[in-house]
């Protein structure tokens, strides 16, 4: 294990032992008969000793070929039972969806949200806000024509930013982050960002900085011992980036409530201020300003992170397999010609479709899923779970199941194809996870990938920069709260 980045172990050590001295008793829970097998827990750290910090979920897979698909680790005092493959995470996710649907109070998630929002929210206020977030979205064109054209605008300002380039090398991830971010922010505030405006690069600078924060060694060791936070600086600057971000939120609600009409919603905010107003009569209200804050920074990181961390991924995977390039673009040339793609047009492109599923699938961009909490006593595989149960499903242990996936670990679209080339549905294709809390965007999320990663490939051909060889090229992941690729350049050569 890696303890560079972190307090030394014997400092952990001595105040975990103070700690539990004070608060009396240690593994009192989970003791109760067909609890998952795990490791032996050490006292106080338990099983932090095995684990890679900065890749945890490569732990989790090699526990669970020890100690089978369901099974239990423990990091400092908290028991986890962690979920792996496809038939078991579907079970626990699907068939037992009300059981799972909780989500655990995490320190630093606690820390920046309060309980509130949608992403870490719990209970009637989790269902309340995922209830109005998932109307709203559709009111406000998610997987309609609206969002459609939206998306297919978007992409005129951003093949201008591209084809400015010249065929030179830049770095696409902040480009496409933008364009990203202006999808969402149009639902979210009723308007777009020019890709120079200095707030909205601040606002991408924030989301982007306490994503990788989040995934740093130092704040796992705050989760596990969050009486130890005045040692572990990271939290800090992910609350200080925080607080800077929802200030801009603060003022752009403000701004919309001077102008607020409910005959004529321009927003989400718009939205959900009338429902405020609405509300003002009730006692157990759920419109409050933190409930929208958390909400629209929630949707804001997750509507920008995931989509652009995909599409980052498409085009790295575009440069090392340059006949999947061609594949895509010769039946881009077939069936969209050069009309702009819509659409309508993915039904008709199965080998495209493919490449984005298979682009998903190998990303694997949140391998932990979001951690979920067990609402109930449950059983599963045998194996008793007390309510309140930390539970992690591990979500790459789907995306690489071998009794799912011919080639689980090569890039491989022909997993979405039959022998006929036609596009197949994979039941173990979760990388929006499943259940009650799956991503409340996913509609969103995919009419994005197909329309930016089409149209960028109907008008450039993308190569590595002069000097790198496509065996140059890295596909192994960069240091983050989800799976990021590292930073490469790309050129894009305008196509005839």
């Amino acid at each position: 294990m890696d303890w560079s980045n972190c307090t030394s172990i014997g400092l952990v050590f001595i105040l975990t032992f103070l700690y539990i001295l004070k608060m009396g008793g240690f593994w009192n829970n989970h003791r109760r008969k067909n609890f998952p097998p795990g490791p032996r827990a050490l006292p106080i750290i338990g099983n932090l000793h095995l684990f890679d910090l900065k890749r945890p979920y490569r732990t989790y897979l090699q526990l669970s070929k020890v100690y089978g698909p369901v099974f239990s680790v423990q990091m400092g005092q908290r028991k986890i039972v962690v979920i792996s493959g496809y038939k078991t995470v579907k079970e626990a996710l699907v068939n037992h969806a009300d059981a799972f649907a909780e989500r655990p109070k995490i320190p630093i998630f606690e820390d920046l949200t309060k309980g509130n929002g949608i992403v870490f929210a719990h209970g009637e206020n989790w269902k309340v806000m995922r209830r109005f977030t998932l109307t709203t979205l559709r009111d406000f064109g998610m997987g309609k024509r609206a969002i459609e054209d939206r998306i297919v605008e978007e992409y005129g300002y951003l093949a201008d930013i591209i084809g400015s380039q010249e065929g030179k090398p830049f770095d696409f991830s902040k480009i496409i982050n933008s364009a990203v971010a202006n999808i969402i922010v149009s639902i979210l505030l009723g308007n777009r960002f020019d890709y120079k405006d200095s707030r909205f690069m601040r606002l991408l600078q924030l989301t982007n900085e306490n994503m990788r924060l989040a995934g740093k060694p130092l704040v796992t060791m705050y989760n596990i011992f969050p009486y130890l936070g005045f040692l572990l600086r990271a939290n800090k600057n992910l609350l200080q980036n925080r607080e800077e971000f929802l200030d801009y939120i603060q003022v752009t609600f403000v701004e919309h409530l001077k102008t607020l009409d409910k005959n004529f919603q321009r927003s989400f905010i718009d939205a959900f201020l009338v429902k405020q107003q609405e509300e003002k009569s009730t006692t157990n209200g759920y419109f409050h300003n933190d409930n929208l804050l958390s909400l629209v920074s929630n949707l804001f990181i997750a509507g920008v992170e995931t989509i652009s961390t995909t599409l980052n991924w498409s085009f790295l995977l575009m440069l090392k397999y340059p006949e999947i390039q061609r594949k895509v673009q010769e039946e881009i040339e077939q069936v969209i010609g050069s009309n702009p793609p819509r659409i309508e047009h993915r039904t008709q492109m199965p080998y495209t479709d493919a490449v984005i599923h298979e682009i998903q699938r190998f990303a694997n961009i949140l391998p932990l899923d979001l951690p979920h909490e067990t609402a109930a006593d449950v059983t599963l595989n045998g194996y008793f779970i007390p309510k309140g149960t930390y539970i992690i499903p591990l979500l790459t242990s789907v995306l690489q199941d071998k009794s799912q996936w011919e080639k689980p670990d090569v890039f491989y679209p022909e997993h979405f194809l039959d022998a006929n080339g036609k596009f197949v549905k994979k039941d173990a294709f979760m990388p929006f996870s499943a259940g009650r809390r799956i991503c409340a965007g996913e509609t969103l999320a995919k009419m994005e990938l197909f329309l930016f990663f089409t149209s960028l490939l109907q008008k450039f051909t993308f190569h590595p920069p002069p000097g790198v060889s496509i065996s140059d090229l890295d596909l192994s992941p960069a240091i983050s709260f989800n799976v990021i690729p590292k930073p490469y350049k790309m050129c894009a050569v305008t196509r005839s």
